[in-house]
Parts: C-alpha cells; sequence; structure tokens
C-alpha cells in the first residue's frame, strides 16, 4: 500500500526540491487597515469593582475574561514530524506561543500573528513518543538498528518502507516490539510535562500536560489506503501520570475512555478532545459503538464525562457541517476538506460533522433518553512545526519542508512551470492540488474563565464555556436565560444579570413554557477585519434553521432571516478590505418558531467581513494570478458552544 504524503515528502526531505526560496514570497505582509475606523471593543467583565478571592492572580473577574490559545501542537517527538524535518521541542513551541521567534523547517523564521497567546498545548503523539529522533541519534541503542538505517537512509524507497511500518503500527496497534522503547517513551513524555510545567506562569500563560492518542481507521480502495480520523487529544488538569495510553494500548477509543475513568479514580482529571470529525470516514458520530453494538445510555454518560467538547475547525478544515447536510445553510461550505488522512479518498460525510451530531443526539435523547453527543466547541491549529499559523497573510501549514513553500502548497505556481494551466502531472502537484492547497489558517481555543490558571481554564472546558475561532480573535458570549428583561443590554450589570437569571454557552435552560431570550454579543478582533452578522443557528431532532440576528447594517428581514447586504468586499489586486463593517454586534433574540415542548440546540455563529484566503494572499505577495481552483477570499468566523434547551417535562 502506498503513501503518497510519504513518497512526496521523502523526495522533497532528500532532494530538497527545487522550489523557489520561500522568502521570495512568505515575507510578512501587514494586514491592511480596515476601512472603517472602529471603537474598542467593550470590555470582558462588568466595569464594577470586585471582591478579589484569596490567592487569585491579577486580572480575576467573577464575570470571567475571554482568553485565547491552541491546544494542539507538534514538536520534533511526534512521528509524523520528525520525519518531515521538524526538529523544534517543547520548550521552542511555548516560546513561540509567549511571542518569541522560531525557525520553520524549511529556514524561515515564524512569530505568532497578533502578539502572544494566554495558553498553548504541546499534544504530541503517544505511540512512539520521542523514538524516531532516538533512532537518529548517534550512540543510542536505538540508532544501531538496521532498521533505523532504512528510516534515515538516503534511499527514498528504505524510508518509505520503514516508516509506512511505524504508521502501520499505529494504526493496527501491534507494537514493533524492537523499537517500543518504554524507556525512550516515558522519558519524553515526562520531559514534555516538565516543559509545560516549566512555561505556566499562572495569571499571564496557562499550559497542561497533554499528549495525542492517534486512533484511525482504514478503507483500502484499488491499492491505496485512507485513514478515518478518530484521533484525540488528552488534557490533564493538574498532575499528569506516569505514561500515556495510546493506540498501541488499544486502538478502541472507548478504552481510553476507561482508562481516564481509572486515573479520575485516582485523583488525576483529564478530557479528551476529538479532532478532525470531518475526515472520520463517518466514524467519529457513529450511531453505534466502537464495536458494532447499540449506543445506550451509559456510553453516553461516559462519553460526556470524558468528551465535553469536540475540535470544530483546525488546519485541515472545518466540521461545523457541510452543503450536503445543510443544504439551506448559504455559509455551509467554509473551508472544506474531506480527504481521509494520507489519501485522496473522500471521506464519508454523514456521521463527520458536528451539527448533524447535535440533531442525531436530539433525536436519540428524545427516542431512548440519552444523547452522546452534546459537545462544547473549540478549535486549534494542529501545526507540526511547533508554531500555529492562524493568519491569512502569514501562513506557513503544518506540516514541515513538504509544505514549507508557497509553490508546494499550491498557491503559488511550481517553478520551471508558466501558469496554472502548466502543472505538471506529478505528486508535488497532485498533493498540492489535493491537499495543502485545501488546507486552512485556523484556527484558536476561546474560554470564558475567571483568570488564566490552569484550574480556572480546564474548569471552562469541563462546563463548555468555550468557543472556536478560524483564527481572528474576536469574543463572542451567549447567554440564555426566561427572565431575561428588554434593557439588559444597557444594564451596568449585564453580565452578573446574565449568569444569575440565565445560562452561559455550554449550559442547559430547563424551559417552563416560555419563549427564552438568548443575548448574542460579539466583539471584534481590532487586528482582524469588521464583523458582518452574528447569527444563531437552531437544531432540533428533525430540522436545522439559521438565523441572522444582528447584523452591520439594518435588520434581520423578519421573512427570511438574512441582514441586508453590508457590501463589504475585497481588492483581489492588493487583498485591502472595500466597506465597513462592525466593532461590536450585541442583541436580544427569541426564536420565531419556537415549541416549547421540543428539545433544541442554539449556537452562535459569527461572520467577518469578506478577506482575502491565505493562498490569495501569497499569490499577490509573488505577483501571480491566484489559483483558480481555490476561494479567492473567506469569511472568518466564530462559533460558541450551545444551550441546550429543555422542556420542563425534561
Amino acid at each position: 500500500m502506498r503513501s503518497p504524503l510519504l513518497i512526496a515528502g521523502l523526495v522533497v526531505l532528500l532532494a530538497a526540491c527545487d522550489a523557489e526560496d520561500k522568502t521570495a514570497t512568505q515575507e510578512e505582509t501587514p494586514t491592511p487597515e480596515p476601512a472603517v475606523a472602529t471603537p474598542a471593543p467593550a470590555p470582558d467583565a462588568e466595569p464594577v469593582a470586585e471582591e478579589q478571592p484569596a490567592g487569585a492572580t491579577p486580572g480575576y473577574s467573577a464575570t470571567r475574561n475571554a482568553y485565547f490559545g491552541d491546544l494542539h501542537i507538534h514538536t520534533r517527538n511526534s512521528f509524523d514530524a520528525y520525519i518531515f524535518n521538524v526538529r523544534r521541542t517543547a520548550d521552542d513551541a511555548y516560546r513561540f506561543a509567549k511571542g518569541e521567534t522560531v525557525q520553520h523547517p524549511a529556514g524561515f523564521e515564524m512569530t505568532i500573528a497578533g502578539g502572544p497567546l494566554d495558553f498553548y498545548t504541546v499534544t504530541d503523539h503517544a505511540e512512539y513518543l520521542g523514538i524516531l529522533p532516538a533512532m537518529n541519534t548517534e550512540g543510542h541503542p536505538l540508532n544501531a538498528l538496521d532498521r533505523s538505517k532504512e528510516m534515515f537512509s538516503t534511499e527514498p524507497q528504505k524510508i518509505q518502507a520503514a516508516f509506512n511500518e511505524v504508521g502501520s503500527s499505529v494504526r493496527s496497534g501491534k507494537k514493533i516490539e524492537e523499537i517500543y522503547d518504554n524507556t525512550v517513551m516515558s522519558s519524553i513524555w515526562q520531559e514534555n510535562v516538565k516543559a509545560a510545567d516549566d512555561h505556566y506562569e499562572p495569571g499571564r500563560f496557562t499550559t497542561f500536560a497533554a499528549y495525542e492518542y492517534t486512533a484511525v481507521t482504514t478503507r483500502v480502495e484499488n491499492n491505496d489506503f485512507g485513514g478515518g480520523n478518530l484521533h484525540r487529544n488528552v488534557f490533564f488538569r493538574g498532575p499528569a501520570p506516569d505514561r500515556a495510553f495510546s493506540t498501541l494500548d488499544s486502538t478502541n477509543p472507548e478504552d481510553l475512555w476507561d482508562w481516564m475513568d481509572a486515573q479520575r479514580a485516582e485523583g488525576i482529571e483529564a478530557i479528551s478532545i476529538p479532532h478532525n470529525p470531518n475526515v472520520s470516514d463517518g466514524q467519529m458520530f457513529r450511531l453505534e459503538t466502537f464495536d458494532g453494538s447499540p449506543l445506550d445510555a451509559a456510553y453516553a454518560e461516559q462519553r460526556m464525562r470524558n468528551e465535553p467538547l469536540v475540535e470544530i475547525t483546525q488546519v485541515k478544515g472545518t466540521s461545523e457541517t457541510h452543503p450536503a447536510l445543510s443544504p439551506n445553510d448559504e455559509w455551509a461550505d467554509f473551508e472544506i476538506y474531506d480527504h481521509l488522512l494520507g489519501s485522496y479518498m473522500v471521506s464519508k460525510t454523514e456521521g463527520s460533522y458536528v451539527r448533524e451530531a447535535y440533531r442525531n443526539g436530539l433525536k436519540l435523547q428524545e427516542e431512548q433518553g440519552f444523547d452522546p453527543f452534546r459537545f462544547g466547541l473549540v478549535a486549534a491549529s494542529d501545526s507540526h512545526v511547533v508554531a500555529g499559523a492562524y493568519a491569512e497573510n502569514d501562513y506557513w501549514s503544518k506540516v514541515g519542508i513538504i509544505d514549507g513553500t508557497p509553490q508546494l502548497r499550491g498557491s503559488v505556481p511550481l517553478p520551471g512551470t508558466t501558469g496554472w494551466d502548466d502543472q505538471p502531472d506529478n505528486s508535488t502537484a497532485k498533493n498540492a492540488a489535493e491537499w495543502f492547497s485545501r488546507w486552512s489558517a485556523s484556527g484558536l481555543t476561546g474560554v470564558w474563565a475567571e483568570e488564566n490558571t490552569r484550574e480556572s481554564i480546564f474548569d471552562a472546558f469541563r462546563r463548555k464555556e468555550t468557543f472556536a475561532t478560524t483564527g481572528p480573535r474576536m469574543k463572542v458570549r451567549f447567554f440564555a436565560g426566561l427572565d431575561y428583561t428588554d434593557d439588559l443590554l444597557e444594564s451596568a450589570n449585564m453580565l452578573t444579570t446574565a449568569y444569575e437569571a440565565g445560562v452561559p454557552m455550554g449550559g442547559d435552560l430547563i424551559g417552563d413554557g416560555r419563549a427564552p431570550v438568548f443575548v448574542a454579543w460579539a466583539m471584534r478582533d481590532t487586528s482582524g477585519a469588521a464583523l458582518q452578522r452574528v447569527q444563531i443557528v437552531k437544531v432540533t431532532s428533525d430540522s436545522e434553521q439559521v438565523f441572522d440576528v444582528a447584523c452591520h447594517t439594518g435588520t434581520p428581514d423578519p421573512e427570511t432571516h438574512r441582514c441586508p447586504d453590508n457590501g463589504a468586499s475585497v481588492d483581489l489586486a492588493t487583498c485591502a478590505p472595500q466597506g465597513e463593517g462592525a466593532a461590536e454586534l450585541k442583541t436580544l433574540w427569541q426564536d420565531p418558531d419556537f415549541n416549547a415542548d421540543q428539545r433544541a440546540t442554539y449556537y452562535v455563529r459569527v461572520l467577518e467581513n469578506p478577506t482575502c484566503r491565505w493562498s490569495t494572499w501569497e499569490a499577490v505577495k509573488n505577483g501571480t494570478e491566484p489559483n483558480p481552483a481555490l476561494q479567492k477570499t473567506i469569511q472568518e468566523r466564530a462559533y460558541t458552544s450551545p444551550i441546550w434547551y429543555i422542556p420542563s417535562a425534561g
């Protein structure tokens, strides 16, 4: 079975690819100034004096602050990073998140867009953690193995065969005994835990001990294989265990939950976050257990206890919904990526997207009394070069040297060609067209937490008071209550009242027959584009609706529930934004189709004005035409965790 990703990567690794020097096409370009003067966003917390609890860090707020971070980062110790020339460590990753500059495997420097983050987490693959660096270290016992000589040979076929055996082992769960070195893996795990502890600065910068559990399903077609992504990132609130549970222990995610339950019983609290359900081949939200048994209440309880969140957007696309699942949602076709891991095969759509899972969960609740899909929402980059690329105008993709230039990722024609009609018929061009050009500059997790500490942020994860963005640091609040009054938005104690008389994102609102009032409040990222609209997405067991609830221009049409067009656009010659937008959108809203007797899931989606996609930015910088196969502009967005409405009868 072949791996086109690996073939292309090894060719680049050994031949250094004859792509042009990246500095000519990826030098940093400042984002154009927005076309509208915008005041500073409203504060996160209320402008009233608060009594600080004993031991609180500076900035503590009982009504909670917005903090931004990345929950999915790989270093040299991940087997699929080291093979593509990644040599940076967890220390380098945390330094990057704090605002320092680190070097990409292709030789250029990476500095975080938008300034330092509030939290950051290294999540190296637990499977063969640190083994490839050991195999490539002269004097280490693993370096003497024939397998190591093949892995780091000068012959692509030998490297491919050796690396494919590692990948096959991760998928199957069958250990390669001669390189399954517990001493190495445990030592590197402890190094990563120590790096997280060393860089943790309560009140300023938060880290977590974490890792990736790399479960994959396999589909074989025409002598090719594709992986269905069942990966999870596992995070520890405080102390971490001595070792990480991996697919070499079990490929069944339900066994991971059993292990986490056992750790919890020993006082080690953890959650896992599934990622990339869009390429799970329909398996992430399947309506049966891993072994094919019917779902039941015990399954739902265990899954929600261990997996309260799901990653909705990252470099490999967005998993909110799909045009085939949401044909009446004009914004469903956003950064759709659908290829199985390491393959050109297309992932199954049903069972792979979050909005459909919400609908299926409600149906299970109504028919069988349990819902295993009550996820809050987060986002991340899944960078394998220690540094997330969140900005469209300063993008470096994900893997390492095989996607480290605009040419290799399909935004600029390959060297030696005359344009987009003259691209070669080879694996480099195909991988750029099928994979790298369709990846996204995404994303970041926002949390509403009292302070920037492990305990406070982890507790926000647990209660699902989280939101996801595709990169910009826009802030979004979402509340629902039965007793909110019309003057709530003007109240000096708005947030206190919103919490005390209702529930925030991630909460359950128990009905009493009255229609709830929702508060939707979005504040732009002052370094990003202005806001165009705020939407509330409603999901029931048999339907979904998208309501525009706040508009930059005018008010939503009562029949179509859509905002008037605000006329915002982009000058594609320069990527300068055209038109105006809002700095802040805030509204009270009631569902015009509310049914007091039906469960419903509501979440907010915020849309910025259009901006250039990263691929267009790179073409503009290079002085070439944008790739005609790609969207030229996008509308960056944010998604909140839902609020679940529950009728009074339960």
